[in-house]
């Protein structure tokens, strides 16, 4: 049962200066880590303009285009590199909010964190990924795949997979020849 006090407490959150407690911070960390790692084994193994990441990426993508114009601007060059200071500036995190606030009941984990990265053309690496929302991510990469920024990705995640074939490849032959060494003595 909820006490005066609750209430009170629940009016005076500001979520703004709210610290955030750190196992929560790391099973969200986690979540988002696991979205990052799977998104790029689907870069490695879909062509990305083939590539659906949810049922209403058409509307994603012309609502974003309509509510962001300047993301299509300079050959799409805040698509291919994202400007974190326009995106985080107090007037893009109120159209920024806006926007997102509009897919809360059509699409699932609209607001998760998710990571991204930074320049479309490079993959997943601790000077090219941000956090944003999971709607942020599906604006950014439904529409790198459709205009085909994200080729590149597709190439080096490919390239990536077959040298850690070789990896293991090379790894399970060493450890045959070192067990049937192991036999003869």
């Amino acid at each position: 049962m909820a006490t005066p006090a609750d209430a009170n407490a629940a009016q005076k959150f500001d979520p703004n200066t709210a610290q955030n407690l750190v196992e929560i911070e790391k099973q969200f960390a986690v979540k988002a880590v696991e979205h990052a790692q799977t998104y790029w084994n689907l870069l490695e193994k879909v062509s990305p303009r083939d590539l659906k990441l949810t049922k209403i990426d058409d509307e994603i993508y012309e609502h974003a285009l309509q509510t962001f114009p300047e993301l299509a601007e300079n050959d799409n060059a805040k698509l291919v590199v994202i400007d974190e200071e326009w995106m985080k500036s107090d007037a893009g995190k109120k159209r920024w909010r806006d926007f997102i606030n509009q897919y809360e009941k059509k699409v699932k984990d609209y607001n998760f964190g998710s990571l991204i990265r930074t320049d479309a053309r490079q993959e997943y690496s601790e000077t090219n990924t941000i956090f944003v929302t999971r709607i942020q991510f599906y604006v950014y990469e439904i529409a790198r795949n459709r205009l085909g920024l994200n080729d590149k990705a597709h190439e080096i995640a490919k390239e990536e997979a077959i040298k850690e074939k070789e990896k293991a490849e090379k790894e399970k032959a060493r450890a045959e020849k070192e067990k049937a060494k192991k036999k003869r003595n």
